[in-house]
């Protein structure tokens, strides 16, 4: 069972009652505990009384005292306490169905489960949700959700999604904003498909539906070289990004003066695609929309220019001789960046590498999905100095494994240097520019 206590945390409220692991977490004061959902929300209050069934079969109630919203303290044998839901989706531009074979099990999961929405910031479609699961989040007030959207017309996003429940997905999504739950959307703008006129009809039919829609990202489709039996879609060029880029900052512009928030953000790689500048800092406003790759290299530089004001004095005593692994998208700007360094201490001598995306195809020039063997290819008998810095994101989360399963430690072996492994944090780029 997936509300088996698997552990009771230290020091927590739980720890020194009679709840031991093993025991089946049954209710929390009269109310059933199905999920993490039910547990987070039941549990908030500063007085409990949970019922638990033991070892033996019997059932136990333990008061609980504790500060109101101070976890429990349990942990269970799943972080839900239930099974993941899997996408049953068939979206034409999904990024799972363009990995290549062999790569680890993990990396070909689909899931689309409204609770890691809300807990880990997943992006989900809304295709899948009961009617029971559409009313308990409304009642549990459970916000902010993170939606995949792509279109608001319905036989256009069952299209996109590969599924006739697409279509129902909208009418979730106006229901849940129409309760006042708060949401983030995502568009995956695909050339000649929902972009254009079709993309300013999704965007201020999302407008339409009020405050509940905090922040609405536009994503370039992602596209790689394993597209065999897929749909045939295009990559975004130059002139399509400067246009889309506009329209959008155009219409953030309208929504910043109507609602105080643009509201509508592009990501990163349009402005790339595009060559133009990337806006200000001032322009992200609180970074809605990070993890879809939009301001993410505006709040590096702001975090790196603000570090290097604060430890300029320190680059006298700089470890000399260092290389940067990057992708084709972030070489110019971590280029200028080491270049305002260099003027401030010449004795700064660092090296940008923009590693070629063999792996996943050239057209891929994020440094996310940048494998160790590509690195450790074109690197190679290259001048590296004394160490190699890499991006953590290159590396699955909490680990040290590049998608392709090569470690860091199989790259440092290979190219003979020692490797530092910098946050995705400007200031932790210029510490590591001081060796530190």
């Amino acid at each position: 069972m997936h509300s088996v206590v698997k552990d009771i945390l230290p020091g927590s409220p739980a720890s020194g009652t009679i709840i031991v692991p093993g025991d089946i977490l049954r209710k929390i004061d009269g109310n059933t505990i199905g999920d993490v959902l039910d547990y987070k929300y039941r549990s908030y209050n500063a007085r409990l009384l949970i019922e638990l069934i033991g070892a033996d079969g019997k059932i136990k109630l333990v008061r609980i005292h504790k500060p109101e919203g101070a976890d429990i303290g349990l942990e269970f044998e799943t972080f839900l306490m239930d099974r993941e839901r899997s996408c049953a989706n068939k979206c034409i531009f999904c990024f799972i169905d363009q990995l290549p074979e062999g790569m680890r099990e993990t990396l070909y999961y689909k899931d689309d489960d409204v609770r890691l929405s809300f807990f880990q910031g997943n992006y989900i479609t809304l295709t899948n949700l009961s009617r029971y699961d559409i009313e308990r989040i409304i009642k549990l007030r459970i916000s902010p959700l993170n939606i995949s959207i792509h279109t608001l017309d319905p036989e256009l996003r069952n299209f996109m999604l590969g599924t006739k429940r697409g279509a129902a997905g909208i009418e979730v999504l106006k229901v849940f904003a129409g309760a006042g739950i708060v949401l983030n959307c995502q568009i995956v703008c695909c050339p000649g498909i929902n972009d254009g006129e079709e993309l300013m009809r999704t965007v201020e039919g999302l407008y339409a539906l009020g405050p509940c829609i905090n922040s609405v990202s536009i994503v370039p489709v992602g596209l790689t070289k394993h597209r065999e039996n897929l749909a045939e879609l295009h990559p975004f060029d130059r002139e399509r990004s400067v246009k889309t880029i506009r329209m959008i900052e155009g219409f953030g512009e309208k929504c910043l003066k109507e609602r105080g928030s643009r509201v509508f953000f592009c990501a990163d790689e349009l402005y790339i695609k595009a060559g133009l500048k990337l806006p200000p800092h001032k322009f992200y406003e609180e970074y809605p929309q990070l993890e879809n790759g939009v301001g993410m290299m505006r709040l590096f530089i702001t975090e790196f220019l603000g570090e290097f004001g604060i430890r300029n004095s320190e680059f006298g005593i700089i470890n000399p001789g260092f290389s940067v692994v990057t992708g084709y998208a972030a070489r110019k700007y971590l280029t200028k960046l080491l270049k305002i360094v260099s003027k401030k201490c010449d004795r700064v001598c660092g090296k940008v590498y923009a590693i070629r995306n063999d792996f996943f195809g050239d057209g891929v020039t994020v440094s996310g999905l940048i494998t160790g063997g590509d690195i450790i290819t074109q690197l190679k008998g290259s001048e590296l100095g004394s160490r190699l810095l890499i991006p953590q994101n290159m590396l699955r989360y909490g680990d040290d494994v590049f998608l392709d399963d090569v470690t860091v430690t199989e790259v440092t072996k290979a190219l003979g240097v020692p490797i530092r492994v910098v946050r995705q944090d400007g200031a932790d780029f210029i510490r590591a520019i001081l060796g530190g």
